[in-house]
């Protein structure tokens, strides 16, 4: 793998945790990274380690050329330098933000994590496995309400997921923003993924009908909703292609 900083791909929702029958976003993954059957590693913290979920992953990726595995803290805790390095691709699953990121600095993943970013790695994830790579996320790790929470602080900025899926979260993230507790924020629909190459935004993914991610920010009057240019990925029978769409 070449030195240089990693990739970023954040899922607003959906993915192989809901129907791992659909890969759309999977293979799109896959195919970002450039090397031969890649190691691919999911880190399901946030969900307390859901068996279910990781059953699900393993029958998403083993459809592809690639070499999945996983890492679980609740157990006895493997070597996680030498699981870490090996890998090409992590994927960090949704659930408890909070409690995720509390694990795994007592763990010191977080800088194990970092270190794979900068070999190249591509960090990837679903809900809090999206916000996580922030240096804000939008969280429902608190039963009471969302929140605004400090994350790992990989990629500038303010992530929330679900913007479409879960009622609160976007009358939360305006109110949020009107309240200056964020300037702005990156609102990723379920079915919309955000991509991110050597820590700048490259495009959003679009692999549900009509999903988009917006950047919501306050122009002094109201609340702006600006859409991210965005490429749906359309599959055809075992092929995927990727169409540019131009916004006029």
């Amino acid at each position: 793998m070449d030195n240089k900083i990693g990739q970023v791909i954040a899922i607003g929702g959906g993915g192989f945790g809901r129907n791992p029958k659909h890969t759309k976003i999977e293979k799109y993954i896959l195919e970002q990274c450039d090397v031969q059957n890649p190691n691919i590693c999911f880190i399901p913290t946030a969900s307390a380690e859901d068996k279910a979920y990781t059953v699900n992953f393993y029958a998403a990726f083993s459809k592809f050329e690639c070499t999945p595995t996983h890492i679980n803290f609740f157990q006895r805790t493997p070597n996680l330098r030498s699981i870490i390095n090996k890998q090409d691709i992590i994927y960090v699953g949704g659930g408890n933000t909070k409690s995720m990121i509390a694990v795994w600095k007592e763990w010191k993943l977080d800088k194990l994590l970092l270190k794979a970013y900068n070999r190249g790695a591509i960090l990837c994830g679903v809900s809090a496995g999206a916000i996580c790579w922030f240096k804000q996320g939008i969280t429902d790790s608190w039963a009471s309400n969302l929140s605004v929470m400090d994350c790992l602080g990989f990629l500038d900025g303010c992530c929330c997921p679900h913007y479409d899926g879960e009622k609160d979260r976007r009358p939360s993230v305006h109110g949020f923003i009107n309240d200056k507790k964020i300037e702005s924020c990156i609102a990723v629909e379920d079915g919309s993924a955000i991509h991110y190459k050597n820590n700048e935004f490259y495009k959003s993914i679009s692999f549900g009908k009509d999903k988009n991610s917006y950047i919501v920010k306050n122009d002094g009057d109201k609340i702006l909703e600006n859409p991210l240019d965005k490429s749906p990925i359309i599959v055809f029978n075992s092929f995927t292609v990727r169409k540019n769409i131009v916004r006029q």
